[in-house]
């Protein structure tokens, strides 16, 4: 028979108690991280170009992912027969923020990319909440010390600016950072589209530097399935979600929205089936900017996606 949390005596429903990822164990102290999962937040926006406000994300996507935090044995989907999360078989703990100094880019990276080295130390799947997209590029240096990896982006937007003005290190800069490490094989770049911050020659040299970029279009034309072979089978992933990936109809609530963009499941679907194609070894949301959205629903959306892509992952993960 399965125990629900419930069972206890106390409800505690989603707006009781302490804001953690989940409502998941709060663990402050790096060094004793023991978890198959740790969520920890980047709330740096100093990259942006625009609309500031994804310091604020870490927080609101917290308080967001309460709302699927009922004390339940795991999450059950009916569609897959499948309970995902069962607190018998996967741990989460939710490490906190890295610390993040204003106006100094270099260092907050260098506190985030600690904080992603701890939790890959700790053999835990390292969970970061952005930010802006900038925070992706600590996380993937934290790999350098690890088995290679192929990236895998799901935007609207390339980022794979070299320099501008001297800046190398903005949100419209990771990708091209990503493709200058040598533990990183490959890219693919998924839901690229209409007006983008790369020019012609990004995308030359992207796909010089072995990345395969797809717009929604594209991926919709050639349905889940087949861009799923385009991605090397077998592979130890990197997955980055820039929230404005899915179209502002969903998700107003970032600091670029692009229209054009993906709808849920099919992201979802996307993720379902990379986790079972090779091994996602570690992810970042970034770009929610909850001030644009008063609605809430793009970090319930964002809360939602990592809850389930945690959920996927853990269940596929290679015994």
């Amino acid at each position: 028979m399965t125990t629900h949390g419930y069972d206890s005596g106390r409800l505690n429903l989603p707006f009781v108690g302490i804001c953690t990822f989940g409502k998941y164990p709060y663990q402050p102290d790096w060094d004793a991280i023991a978890a198959d999962v740790a969520v920890m937040g980047a709330p740096f926006d100093g990259g942006t170009q625009w609309r500031a406000g994804a310091r604020m994300a870490p927080r609101a996507i917290r308080e967001a992912s309460t709302l699927f935090a009922f004390g339940h044995a795991g999450a059950y989907d009916f569609e897959d027969d499948i309970t995902y999360l069962d607190p018998a078989q996967v741990s989460v703990v939710d490490i906190g923020d890295a610390e993040i100094i204003h106006t100094d880019t270099a260092q907050s990276h260098a506190n985030i990319e600690l904080g992603v080295r701890r939790m890959l130390a700790a053999g835990a799947l390292p969970v970061v909440l952005g930010g802006d997209h900038s925070v992706n590029i600590p996380c993937i240096r934290a790999f350098d010390d690890q088995a290679p990896i192929h990236l895998v982006q799901i935007d609207a937007h390339l980022d794979f600016v070299d320099e501008r003005h001297g800046v190398r290190c903005g949100h419209g800069n990771p990708m091209r950072r990503v493709a200058e490490q040598p533990h990183v094989t490959g890219l693919t770049q998924i839901g690229i589209r209409n007006v983008s911050s790369t020019a012609r020659e990004g995308y030359v040299t992207a796909r010089e530097m072995g990345s395969d970029i797809q717009s929604v279009r594209q991926v919709r034309a050639m349905g889940t399935a087949a861009l799923l072979e385009r991605i090397p089978a077998g592979m130890r992933y990197y997955l980055t979600v820039d929230i404005d990936a899915f179209d502002p109809s969903i998700a107003p609530g970032t600091g670029t929205p692009s229209h054009g963009g993906f709808l849920y499941y099919e992201v979802l679907e996307l993720i379902d089936g990379l986790a079972r194609r090779g091994e996602i070894v570690g992810l970042d949301l970034v770009e929610v900017a909850p001030d644009y959205d008063p609605s809430g629903s793009t970090q319930i959306l964002a809360a939602q996606l990592l809850l389930n892509t945690i959920g996927r992952v853990m269940h596929h993960r290679p015994a």
